[in-house]
């Protein structure tokens, strides 16, 4: 029990960001899910997006970056479809649309001793953690097709609720994120440079899952993060590029013990509310463009992370347009 109380870093909850990590905040978007033209809404329609992932960690940084000794390793697959309508109405000159994306996981997650209130090593769990629904989009593009830009006026991550408390590899929300978000991609030449900027706001999560056996309720930290590429065109059909993000959590947890929680395990809470989540990534990718179809597969290799689990992502992804 000393070992897993001396693993004193947030709540050690999971939930969806492709790669249900350990971390503060909500972590509820999957960061480094977007990449190459980024910014580009397509023209009126209907369009479908399936994102296929792989998230493998073997290492989880504390405050200072060093690895955690209990943790062994986590696997995270996710499989998420996405529905978007870009409409023919204008609104301050943008294409006005909607978004709906329904996420489903599969996760592995294993310790080097027994911890959490189950008071085991090993934990999984699969389902729906959330749906990610946004009802205002505007798509813009500017400078004869050099700039396009789409903003969101908030991603809203709607909880399926079901939260297992005894299980660290808890998939089911019982939270609500909220997130504007901010495209751009930028094309000068065979060059494409693109960026999407997000800020999460959080409410509370009743009985957050603990490796110290207790579970209080916690109101996440803000976050800001962005994805990022930068893509070179061989053909209109074809690019290649690098790809990653930049994650880091902006303001403290807040955490509400419940009466029967030890004073021990109180201090532990308290001090993990200062110790912020940060993360970044790099890696390669590829894009291809065949009729109405859009192909895309990505690497990203963690390079630092801090208060967060460190590993590799594999990203699949394919559009189609009706």
């Amino acid at each position: 029990m000393k070992k897993c109380l001396l693993v004193s870093f947030l709540a050690f909850f999971l939930v969806f960001g492709v790669k249900n990590v350990f971390a503060g905040g909500s972590d509820s978007y999957p960061n480094g899910a977007e990449a190459f033209l980024a910014g580009i809404a397509p023209p009126p329609g209907f369009y479908f997006e399936n994102y296929a992932s792989n998230y493998h960690a073997n290492a989880l940084k504390d405050n200072a970056r060093n690895d955690i000794g209990v943790f062994d390793k986590l696997n995270v697959d996710a499989d998420v479809l996405r529905f978007v309508w870009i409409s023919k109405f204008k609104i301050l000159g943008g294409s006005y649309g909607q978004h709906l994306f329904i996420p489903f996981l599969h996760v592995n997650l294993d310790f080097n001793a027994p911890v959490g209130k189950a008071h085991k090593k090993d934990f999984s769990d699969s389902g729906v953690p959330y749906i990610i629904y946004s009802p205002f989009i505007l798509a813009y593009h500017l400078l004869q097709g050099k700039l396009h830009i789409v903003t969101s006026l908030a991603d809203i991550y709607i909880p399926t609720y079901g939260q297992d408390d005894d299980n660290l590899a808890n998939v089911s929300h019982n939270f609500f994120t909220f997130e504007p978000v901010l495209a751009a991609t930028y094309l000068t030449g065979r060059l494409g440079f693109s960026i999407k900027l997000m800020y999460d706001f959080s409410t509370k999560q009743n009985d957050a899952p603990t490796v110290y056996g207790f579970n209080p309720d916690r109101r996440p930290g803000q976050e800001f993060h962005f994805d990022y590429s930068v893509s070179y065109g061989f053909s209109r059909y074809f690019r290649i590029g690098v790809n990653g993000f930049f994650y880091k959590q902006v303001t403290n947890d807040k955490y509400y013990p419940k009466s029967d929680t030890p004073q021990v395990v109180r201090a532990l809470l308290k001090d993990d509310e200062s110790k912020k989540s940060e993360e970044y990534s790099v890696g390669p990718g590829v894009w291809y463009n065949y009729k109405n179809m859009f192909f895309s597969a990505r690497m990203q290799f963690d390079l630092s992370a801090q208060n967060h689990t460190k590993g590799n992502t594999a990203w699949l992804k394919f559009i189609y347009a009706f």
